[in-house]
């Protein structure tokens, strides 16, 4: 059994909460621990969208710096691969995910906030990638995700300067969603991906797969990506079903099964 990381499922929603006091340090442990349970929520066909918690005081704040103050290049170069299979086995999940941020979000936790699709962030959250100021850069993403979420010019102020930023300038650069109130923060993302969950799970994953491969090429092969998934979804129950119900009943009334 996991020591540090647990998995809850109810309404179609997992809930995967890191636990390991007092700030979530993203120890080599921990790393693994939530690969694990990210590949089992992909895996299971009871979950329908996932929730990333860090539970009530904080999301992460960091990588585990006292396991990592010794480590020799050739340590680090050796355990890079698993570092980065934890984290792309949470941005892999091909269903709805959204990170619940209380507290602090920082260095590789706001690097695996980043592996999720939307992000939830408490009203006095703080997040950033503080690297630089330990002499090195984000290793686990933060450079590449960040970029691509926020744009090149504000990922590097927030890595060439390491600040911490609020909630409210969170929001307005688009690395959170949605910002409320620090008791609200795990209720608002449960309701938001109970709601998404409900949603037909083959066209959500052809959505996210697309989306997230053809930001990684250029505009015409990123349409052939789509125009693809999107034919494939002619082949599905669900498709028939939504068809059938919007012409029937309207939008909005169908009843998905995930086939």
């Amino acid at each position: 059994m996991a020591e540090y990381v647990s998995m809850d499922v109810s309404d179609r929603v997992a809930t995967i909460t890191l636990n390991r006091p007092k700030m979530n340090a993203l120890s080599l442990q921990l790393q693994q621990e939530f690969g694990e349970a990210a590949n089992e929520a992909a895996q299971r066909s009871d979950v329908g969208a996932v929730v990333l918690y860090g539970g009530p005081r904080v999301f992460a704040a960091g990588a585990d710096i006292k396991e990592m103050v010794g480590m020799s290049y050739q340590d680090l170069a050796s355990k890079s691969e698993g570092l980065h299979a934890a984290f792309n086995a949470v941005a892999a999940i091909p269903k709805p995910t959204i990170a619940a941020i209380t507290g602090y979000a920082l260095g590789g936790g706001c690097e695996l906030a980043l592996c999720c699709d939307l992000r939830v962030v408490a009203e006095d959250a703080k997040l950033g990638q503080p690297e630089i100021l330990l002499g090195i850069i984000p290793g686990a993403g933060g450079t590449q995700r960040l970029a691509r979420l926020i744009g090149p010019s504000r990922a590097k102020d927030l890595i060439f300067s390491g600040r911490f930023i609020d909630a409210a300038e969170a929001l307005a650069i688009g690395l959170a969603d949605r910002v409320v109130p620090a008791d609200e923060v795990l209720s608002d993302a449960l309701a938001w991906a109970a709601q998404l969950a409900r949603g037909p799970a083959l066209a959500l994953a052809a959505a996210k797969f697309a989306i997230d491969r053809g930001l990684e090429t250029d505009l015409g092969t990123g349409l052939a990506i789509e125009r693809v998934a999107f034919a494939g979804l002619f082949a599905t129950e669900d498709r028939a079903t939504g068809m059938a119900s919007f012409v029937e009943h309207g939008p909005g009334k169908a009843e998905f099964v995930g086939r």
